[in-house]
């Protein structure tokens, strides 16, 4: 059934986007700033590939609303989402992406994160890991870092922060590069607009799944490194014990 907005939602929606179209700078700028403090940190620079930063662009905030308000129709609840609510409400508005190469670097990006973030006196609102594969929730598990299943075979680190200065939002994303490959076609094919396409569908989730495995080889990759320096390292002391 086809919901139709009335015309009282559709005044709050538009005098929503136009809230933030007036403050659109200051996401901009916020995005840019944490993602500055990550850069300036040599360390944790070390640790990821690459560095990305956005503010949501105003015309994909009024379609992500007015999709809110439509589900709120069908669903018989009221759409809360007001011009004086928005920045607490919507927590994608300023975004950061971090890129990292494999799934073993998480253990030591996350805290250098957080600590990152503590420096800089933001606080976390949110933590949540959204992904389908098994080995995955256990390494999240093992950070504390609560996990969700996505019906798209979704896969990334989200942190919600709070900066030290305004009562808005920034959200920090972390994956993989193969994930982000996913991400970008995903986005592309997917975004806002779900495909009707059923065989878009199929592969989108056929392409999650070799994502995984693409992962998975990397991660072998540089544990087989690993376990390869372990060796000679080891056959070097003993034949200087010779």
């Amino acid at each position: 059934m086809q919901v139709t907005l009335s015309g009282k939602v559709r005044r709050q929606i538009d005098k929503t986007v136009a809230a933030y179209a007036a403050r659109y700078d200051t996401f901009l700028h916020l995005a840019g700033r944490v993602g500055d403090e990550f850069r300036e940190n040599a360390d944790f620079m070390q640790l990821v590939h690459s560095i990305r930063v956005r503010a949501k662009e105003v015309t994909h905030l009024a379609d992500k609303l007015e999709r809110k308000a439509i589900d709120a129709a069908a669903s018989g609840v009221r759409f809360d989402i007001t011009a004086g609510n928005l920045f607490q409400q919507v927590c994608d508005l300023a975004g950061v992406r971090i890129l990292h190469i494999h799934t073993q670097q998480l253990r030591v990006i996350y805290p250098k994160l957080v600590e990152i973030l503590d420096r800089y006196k933001h606080t976390v609102v949110e933590k949540i890991a959204y992904t389908w594969d098994t080995e995955y929730k256990k390494l999240f598990g093992i950070l504390e870092i609560p996990t969700e299943d996505k019906p798209s075979l979704y896969t990334s680190l989200h942190v919600i922060i709070k900066p030290n200065y305004d009562d808005i939002r920034c959200e920090i994303q972390v994956r993989t590069l193969a994930e982000e490959l996913w991400g970008e076609v995903s986005h592309k094919i997917d975004y806002p607009h779900a495909t009707e396409s059923i065989a878009c569908t199929e592969q989108l989730l056929a392409l999650a799944r070799c994502t995984s495995a693409c992962t998975r080889l990397v991660d072998s990759l540089f544990a087989s490194r690993e376990e390869h320096r372990l060796f000679t390292d080891t056959i070097k002391v003993l034949r200087k014990k010779q």
